[in-house]
């Protein structure tokens, strides 16, 4: 058991990550493993919503740095490729689209027209007299 104060905090936050990482992991491979399931001996549907949970599984243990995002890219092709080849057909990516702008809306001023930049004159060409 550490000694030093701030070593002993150490020990109780890392437990405490343990424990929260362990948690996402877990829930990522029983995602993982329904998805499995679901390919074994399931319709289309019960197989795409179970790759859906498990993309979304892999997508959260991503984000809190539980599993590489590599890792995480490999296992998401491997999913899609099995879906695929039990004929589940492709789902988009859900990517939040942004509201649709109001055509009445303030436009933003135009950028101000700056002077263009002078041209230097052209060098004046000196002969040498011998």
């Amino acid at each position: 058991m550490p000694i030093i104060k701030s070593a002993r905090k150490r020990v109780k936050v890392a437990a405490k990550a343990n424990v929260r990482n362990a948690k996402t992991k877990r829930s990522m491979r029983e995602s993982l493993k329904a998805f499995t399931k679901a390919l074994a001996g399931g319709s289309a549907t019960e197989i795409a919503k179970a790759e859906k949970a498990a993309m979304s599984a892999i997508d959260t243990a991503t984000k809190k740095d539980v599993i590489h995002k590599n890792k995480a890219a490999r296992k998401k092709a491997q999913l899609a490729a099995a879906a695929k080849k039990a004929g589940v057909k492709p789902t988009k990516s859900a990517t939040k689209a942004s509201p649709a702008k109001k055509a009445t809306a303030a436009k933003k001023p135009a950028a101000k027209a700056t002077k263009p930049a002078a041209k230097k004159p052209a060098a004046k060409k000196t002969t040498a007299k011998k």
